[in-house]
């Protein structure tokens, strides 16, 4: 069984569909005996994706800023508390304690934690792979300026060696083998 480290939104204003892929991969996550890591809030896809996890009967491992605890803001899906100062020791501890990473849809602070596993890997602090769960094409800009980069040379190596790409959980479950 794997840990499953989740970046994603915490944003509730967003697509449903967003929702409710996102409730379907917690619901395979739990049913299959994966551990979700995830930052521990109770917003957004971060709360839906622990919601789903733990009523399959999957175990959470909430990586929980101090700003976000002492806000009130903790979900109450967390089975495992990791309490940490800010958003840059989150993002050591969500990789630290994840084997695989996956970005769901999210903004500028999903983007934040993609690009900051991404750079780590190419200077080889780790081999996990990055996997963009592209629901309803979000990734597309995404992923079309990351081969603009590459075709200018600005990426070294190939990018799609350690960030992966898919559609459904059917690809995206590939990975968890």
């Amino acid at each position: 069984m794997m840990n499953i480290g989740i970046f994603c939104s915490a944003n509730n204003s967003i697509e449903p569909v967003y929702f409710e892929k996102t409730a379907e991969l917690g619901r395979w996550m739990g049913h299959n005996g994966h551990t979700l890591v995830f930052g521990g809030c109770n917003m957004g896809l971060m709360e839906c994706v622990a919601k789903a996890v733990h009523q399959a009967g999957g175990h959470t491992i909430g990586v929980v800023p101090r700003i976000i605890e002492e806000g009130g803001r903790t979900s109450r899906f967390v089975d495992e508390q990791v309490n940490c100062e800010n958003l840059s020791d989150r993002k050591e501890l969500l990789l630290q304690h994840s084997d695989v990473v996956v970005a769901l849809p999210g903004g500028i602070g999903t983007l934040d934690e993609v690009f900051t596993v991404a750079a780590s890997h190419t200077i080889g602090y780790h081999q996990k792979p990055i996997l963009l769960y592209n629901i309803n094409g979000f990734w597309d800009s995404l992923i079309a300026l990351l081969n603009d980069l590459s075709e200018r040379g600005m990426v070294r190596g190939r990018w799609r060696d350690y960030i992966l790409t898919a559609s459904t959980l059917e690809e995206l479950v590939v990975y968890f083998k």
